[in-house]
């Protein structure tokens, strides 16, 4: 049997962050597959998300929309600060234990971002996976940019109810059984997955998510998340954050760190499908965790 020289100080623990209307239990396929390479991660629930979510039980078989359209959500009000100051406390414990890799998915990069302007010194490594980076641009104007235009938003919005002024919040039915909304939302996550694969990640879906993605005081800043190593995984068949737009936002931070360029992958997947099966995104955050780990134990 084999054992590792490093010393426990240097090994990186990677800290997952979910996307919209996502949560921890997305992540337990990757885990499982870091766990058997010898690779330490965490997945983290936002505020309001994981056990803390909503389900109203208008949501519930056989559902009751107008209940469900009017039914109160734990994320009302809750702000990007609310989850920076979260995610920060989960960084201060992993810091504990030796470098920390944070690695966020969609939506989770503007969580990311923002952390990595308050708090640089928690974070060894950033990894973005298809994942919002707001540099140039808040992520409101950036999804009005060219490279957008062929995202079918209807999708989406089709499965949105209630009014998220009234609701103070995002809420979306994904347990429609609108078969055209259905395949819709299929061709746009993850088209390469079968639909049962496809309705299994779908149901692991909550309905709420919160209404602020932050504004200008949000976007990366150069002395603090521009000081940070950081990674970007293009999805090549994402259809939800097109190829061109993930190039766009890498562009961006390499124009306003140009000393500190992201390291590009990328992952034939489309903006789930990694998730589902996970063992090459799994090699990639495992090649990536021990370079973290080298440069920690010879620094």
């Amino acid at each position: 049997m084999t054992h590792s020289t490093k010393s426990d100080s240097s090994i990186p623990t990677i800290v997952l962050i979910h996307g919209a209307f996502a949560n921890s239990f997305t992540f337990a396929p990757l885990s499982a597959e870091l766990a058997l390479r010898g690779v330490r991660s965490a997945a983290v629930d936002l505020p309001g998300h994981g056990f803390e979510a909503t389900f109203p039980i208008g949501y519930q078989a056989p559902q009751d929309r107008e209940s469900m359209t009017s039914a109160p959500g734990r994320l009302r009000g809750v702000t990007l600060a609310d989850n920076v100051e979260h995610l920060a406390g989960v960084l201060a414990r992993a810091k504990e234990q030796g470098p920390v890799i944070v690695l966020a998915h969609s939506r989770g990069g503007i969580t990311l971002t923002a952390t990595a302007n308050a708090h640089p010194d928690l974070i060894d490594h950033m990894v973005y996976v298809s994942a919002w980076a707001p540099v140039a641009l808040e992520t409101a104007e950036y999804n009005t940019e060219p490279e957008m235009a062929e995202v079918p938003t209807a999708t989406l919005a089709a499965a949105m109810v209630g009014d998220p002024l009234e609701l103070g919040l995002l809420r979306c039915n994904f347990r429609s059984s609108d078969s055209d909304l259905l395949e819709g939302l299929h061709s746009l996550f993850c088209a390469e997955a079968a639909p049962d694969e496809f309705r299994t990640f779908l149901n692991s879906f909550q309905p709420d998510e919160n209404l602020d993605i932050g504004d200008a005081s949000d976007r990366a800043q150069a002395g603090t998340w521009g000081t940070i190593d950081r990674t970007y995984i293009r999805l090549g068949e994402d259809r939800s954050l097109p190829l061109a737009m993930q190039d766009r936002l890498i562009r961006d931070g390499d124009d306003l760190t140009p000393d500190n360029p992201y390291r590009v992958r990328t992952l034939v997947s489309s903006h789930l499908g990694w998730m589902i099966r996970p063992a090459e995104a799994a090699e990639q955050l495992a090649s990536i965790a021990a370079e973290v780990a080298a440069r920690t134990e010879f620094s």
